[in-house]
């Protein structure tokens, strides 16, 4: 399927633009005129402009504000206000220009005929894959209302979960900074000052202040050099995540790391199964559901164990068995997967491996500060004693001849 930019303008004169979908030029320009469009031109609008076009667009819109589109428009919609009239609602209240822009686009799609869902199938960078799928099972069963109500829920638990995880790696990046910076600057500035002192008295320098004055010497020479690393390390791991065989590496390596394994790996797991009790709950199939739920982890690890899974499960196996042939779903999950098979209430089972895992979730993010707290003020005191430690030895030499 193709894009194509279009000027039109309809009976009252108004001049449209906009991007449709489409086999072809021709079948877009029929389109347009069965609707009583009278086009000027058409345009090849490439994927790559389609994409760039959304990205810009996303950056000025959060899933905050997705989630409050999809909440209002749920509620007029169960209040019984027609989809034309709610959008048209909602566009004259929004205070987002680019939100504006996007919710003028999917409006006129709509009056012009486009079903609801292909309108925000066209911005599908922007709307959540699981919107646009939910809707269209909205769409087809007469439960929009409903259908749009879940996944505002749904996106609204994944922003509280983000700002949970977030919330938890504040202090730890905040502290390793500033003892960074700290440590940074005392090698840089104050020890070579103290270590010109401690030369000038020509005492015995020990093995450890030898070391430590070294050190001193290329910190305050290559100083700058420090502040660019950790933009470096972030350079790099950009970088890596462009090329699915080192992205695949990073995020093992995410999820093996002693302490933030605790707040990844049980996240993602909230994840998938809040995604799985939402589509299957809707009457996705299990295939589809489990291509969704891959495709919205942000994890290498965790798509390619989804898909291993999908594949075991079209060739025949149960679901609990294809998901325990890999490694990193732990026994409860599994165990909860199977008891749902048995009983034929799969998607409360996965209800329930959501609710337990953002609970592990928010209680792990409520203690990381405490549990890293009292390790970076170790290796701190470890760090700020070893460098008093290598000024005070010579000193000691100093009032040891001094006193005899």
């Amino acid at each position: 399927m193709n894009h194509y930019l279009y000027k039109a303008v309809d009976v009252n004169g108004e001049e449209i633009k906009g991007i449709l979908p489409g086999l072809d030029a021709s079948a877009v320009r029929n389109s347009l005129t069965n609707r009583g469009l009278y086009v000027l031109y058409i345009k090849d609008s490439s994927k790559l402009l389609k994409m760039v076009e959304d990205k810009l667009i996303t950056w000025r819109i959060k899933r905050k504000d997705i989630i409050e589109f999809a909440s209002n428009l749920a509620i007029m919609l169960r209040a019984g206000v027609p989809l034309l009239e709610a959008l048209e609602d909602i566009l004259a209240t929004t205070t987002n220009e680019s939100m504006k822009i996007l919710l003028t686009d999917i409006r006129k799609n709509t009056e012009m005929g486009v079903k609801f869902s292909n309108a925000l199938d066209s911005h599908k960078t922007i709307f959540p894959d699981i919107l646009i799928r939910l809707v269209r099972v909205g769409e087809e069963t007469g439960r929009l209302d409903q259908s749009l109500s879940e996944v505002a829920s749904h996106l609204q638990k994944l922003e509280d979960l983000s700002a949970t995880v977030k919330r938890a790696l504040i202090y730890p990046f905040f502290s390793l900074i500033t003892t960074g910076a700290a440590v940074v600057f005392w090698l840089a500035y104050v020890l070579p000052k103290i270590m010109q002192v401690i030369l000038g008295l020509g005492v015995k320098i020990p093995l450890l202040t030898v070391i430590l004055y070294e050190v001193s010497k290329v910190a305050e020479k290559f100083w700058y050099i420090m502040i660019v690393i950790p933009f470096l390390i972030v350079i790099v791991i950009q970088f890596m995540k462009l090329k699915l065989y080192t992205r695949y590496y990073w995020d093992l390596v995410k999820i093996r790391l002693p302490l933030v394994r605790l707040l990844l790996h049980n996240r993602l797991l909230a994840l998938l199964a809040e995604q799985l009790r939402l589509l299957l709950s809707a009457g996705v199939t299990i295939d589809r559901s489990f291509d969704v739920a891959a495709d919205v982890m942000g994890n290498e690890v965790f798509k390619r164990a989804i898909m291993n899974s999908k594949r075991d499960i079209m060739a025949g196996r149960k679901i609990s068995d294809a998901l325990r042939a890999q490694k990193i779903f732990p026994p409860l999950f599994i165990r909860m997967v199977a008891i749902g098979e048995s009983s034929g209430n799969l998607d409360q089972q996965f209800g329930f491996l959501a609710n337990h895992y953002y609970k592990i979730v928010d209680d792990i993010s409520e203690k990381v500060g405490k549990m890293i707290e009292p390790l970076l003020m170790i290796i701190l005191g470890l760090l700020m004693g070893l460098m008093i430690a290598g000024v005070l030895l010579p000193m000691y030499d100093v009032f040891t001849k001094l006193g005899s």
